[in-house]
This record gives structure tokens, sequence and C-alpha cells, in this order.
């Protein structure tokens, strides 16, 4: 009886833990009060459950969970992968993980409304997380809106952090991101809400993920656009680091990382915020490849001689960046720096990048096209494989007939006015009153061959 001081009752052959079959699966009114949520709930091993609660079977849940039972359960699981663990020393042995869940976690992660609702009508705990996150995490993670609507009306706090340190609005994913985002902001979420050990604000993961329709809506509802991680990064920085996943998606990657970076502009970002390397925005688009992002922030004015604290401008970036960013123009990104007046390369690295950038012939063209003279040795030629000097013959013939040899009186007059005009190049240039093709050429518009 409820109140009643005896001894505890004689379990079953594990302590702590309910004997398997339909009768012993949840506590009745015999077993517990019938009034309010049990203090600390039992640790079930029943498979008939669990696989009831996996595949959603709404029937046999009833059965097994009748009116004045309670949902209050432990769920032990075993995670897929098996690690070695140590009780003793010098002792090893390999076993499986193993992993504390509820009932409520079980059906959120798996978008079993109906089963999620007859667990909260039997006392279900909506911000119960024996494994470090509640099923409100689980329900974000998977994108199930509807799951996510009915764990918040039960009361479900939008703000609990997981074992990661991360809110459910970190975890928004899937075709339900935009709609879990505007249910979790309507019940209370922190729209600036931070991750315990990144400091992540929702808005740093949007632009991350290159998430467009996210980043808009939180903006909307108020995320500050200049919000700092721990590494002293702003969203602005996250989206101009996204990397490009595969050449095939090169396009589209830069187009959404350029609506990133217009929309968090827009919201008053500081386009050249540095981090606690003092790496900007503009670093970190070279590094990538983003050509028009880099067009864009050259735009806004910001400095194209920025050294990082290692000592790079956002001309080594580009030239150091990842292989990947062949199939993001990299010529394009040189170009715009070298007409933002970028330092040029010292003539000593030349035969370096024309080895790393040879199947990018545009880029080296750019750069040379900087200088009066080519600047390589008699030697350079052994940098290219001979099947890139085969694929792009026209322009290494050219490159290597001028190694040491005097350029054409018109690239030679591009250099002298470029040099003049120095520091006011982007400025200037577009407004002499020069012909379209003439003033593309001082912009070193590619050729495809060196003269």
């Amino acid at each position: 009886m409820p109140g009643r001081r005896s001894s505890p009752p004689r379990r079953g052959p594990h302590q702590g833990c309910l004997p398997a079959g339909p009768a012993c699966l949840v506590w009745g009114a015999r077993s517990q009060p019938a009034r309010g949520p049990p203090r600390s709930p039992l640790l079930c091993r029943d498979m008939a459950l669990q696989n009831a609660l996996y595949t959603g079977d709404l029937a046999r849940l009833r059965e097994l969970f009748p009116p004045h039972s309670t949902a209050h359960l432990l769920l032990e699981s075993r995670a897929a992968e098996p690690r070695w663990s140590s009780r003793h020393p010098g002792l090893w042995s390999l076993t499986y993980q193993e992993e504390l869940t509820t009932p409520l976690h079980v059906a959120a992660s798996r978008g079993h409304t109906e089963v999620l609702q007859l667990l909260l009508r039997r006392r279900a705990q909506p911000d119960s997380a024996p494994g470090g996150h509640t099923a409100l995490h689980e329900a974000c993670a998977g994108g199930h809106v509807a799951c996510v609507r009915v764990l918040l009306a039960a009361g479900a706090d939008p703000n609990i952090p997981d074992q990661d340190g991360k809110r459910p609005l970190h975890l928004c994913r899937g075709p339900g991101t935009l709609e879990c985002t505007e249910l979790l902001l309507r019940f209370g979420a922190s729209v600036d809400g931070r991750s315990e050990e990144e400091e992540e604000t929702p808005l740093h993961v949007a632009a991350r993920l290159g998430h467009v329709e996210l980043a808009e809506l939180l903006l909307r509802r108020g995320a500050c656009p200049n919000a700092q991680d721990a590494e002293g990064w702003t969203p602005l920085l996250a989206a101009c680091d996204v990397l490009c996943p595969s050449p095939a998606t090169a396009k589209a990657t830069t187009a959404r990382c350029l609506q990133l970076c217009h929309l968090l502009l827009a919201a008053g970002a500081d386009a050249d915020h540095a981090d606690r390397d003092k790496r900007r925005p503009l670093h970190l688009a070279c590094r990538r490849g983003h050509a028009a992002v880099v067009e864009l922030l050259l735009a806004c004015g910001v400095s194209a001689n920025a050294m990082d604290y290692g000592g790079h401008t956002p001309l080594h970036c580009a030239l150091q960046g990842p292989a990947a960013a062949l199939a993001q123009t990299p010529e394009r990104v040189v170009q715009a720096l070298l007409n933002h007046g970028a330092v040029r390369v010292w003539p000593g690295a030349l035969p370096k990048v024309l080895e790393r950038w040879c199947n990018s012939p545009r880029t080296i063209e750019v750069l040379m096209n900087t200088y009066s003279i080519v600047r390589l040795p008699e030697e350079a030629r052994a940098l290219v494989p001979a099947e890139t000097l085969q694929k792009h013959h026209h322009f290494y013939s050219s490159l290597f007939a001028l190694v040491r040899r005097p350029r054409s009186l018109q690239h030679l007059s591009r250099c002298a006015l470029r040099a003049h005009l120095d520091t006011c190049l982007p400025h200037a240039l577009p407004r002499l009153p020069l012909p379209p093709r003439l003033l593309r050429y001082l912009q070193l518009e590619f050729e495809d061959v060196l003269y």
C-alpha cells in the first residue's frame, strides 16, 4: 500500500528489472501509486515490448500498456559496433556498448506519433534523458514534425542541452527542419541558444550546413548575425567555409554560399570579422574556391592583403586550397584578388605554384600576366606532367616559349598602367573611358595563351 513501510518485495532474476511476459511489462495499479509518475523507472529487457516500439505496433502496445499502467521505463539497447573494454588492469575484452533509452525515445526517433501520444498518456516523462538526450532531441534529429509538436505540447523543454551540449534547435535535420524550428521557437526555444562546448548558435549550424531557408527563418526571428562561437567564428565565417562535397555539386554549393552571404551581410554581418587566428571570411572563401563569394566580399571593401596569424593572405589561401577547388574556377578567385590590389606571388614560389596548379592553366595565366617577364627557370617544363602538357598544348607552348624573354608591347603597357594605379586599381579601372574589350584586357581577362 502507498505510504506503508515494508520490506521490498522479491524481484525476478535481474534485480531492478521487470520479468519478461506481457503481464509484467508495466507497473500496474497495485505495484505503484496511481497518482503522479513513479520516482524512478524500472529497467525492462523484454524483447516483445521493444519490437512493438521499434515497429510502431500501436495495437500491441495498447495491450502492453493498459489504463493505470506506466510507460516510465528504461530500455537497454546495444550499439551496432563492439568496443574493447577493461574491468580489470591488463585484461581487455570485446563487448557491446550498452545504452539506456526509453519507450518515448524510440517512438520519437522513428516518427511513431500515435505511439508517442499513448506513452505520454501512460505517464512517460517528456524530459527523461537516460542516455544524455531527450525524446525531443531524437524527434528533431529525425525531422519528425508531428512528434516534435506532441512532445512540446506535453511540456518538453525546448532548451535542454544533450550530452554533447547541443539544444534541440541545433539538431533539426531532414525535410521537416523548418517546421521543427518554427515549433521550437513558438514554444520558447532561444533563437541564440548556444551549444555548451563549441558555443555555436543555431545560425552557426544553418550557415555551416549551407541551409539558406533555415538561416533566413532564424534571422527573421531575431538571430544575431555577428554571434561568435568559442573560436571567434561568426555565421558568415561558417558560410564561407562550406566545403564542396564533389565536383558535380560545386556550382550548387557555391550558389548556396553566395545566398547565405548575401543574407547575412544584409542582416548586418561584419564582412571583415577575424576569428582568434585572424582568419577572415575572405581567407576561407578563397581556400574553398568560392569565386562568387570572393567577389562579393571584395565588393564590400574588405582588404585583399589581410594576413592571418600564419602570415597567409587571401591569395596564399587560394593557391594553397584543396584540389577540389579545381572544380570551382580557382582562376576567377585569383583574378578577383589581383584586380583588387592583392600582392603578387613571390617569383621564387612560381615553380611550386606551377606544379600544384598545372591542371588549371588559366590560374597560371592570370598570375603570369601580372609580371613583365615570365619568371620561371628553364627546367620548369619538367614540373608539368606529359599528359597535362598534351592536354593544354597551346597554352604551355606559349608559356615556355616566353621564359626569360620579353613580353609583347601591349602586355608591357598593361603592366605599366596597373602598376601606376596600384591601390586605386579596383576603383579607377572601371572609370577609365576605355572600350569594354580593352578594359577587360586590363582586368586580366583570360585568353588561354600568353603573348
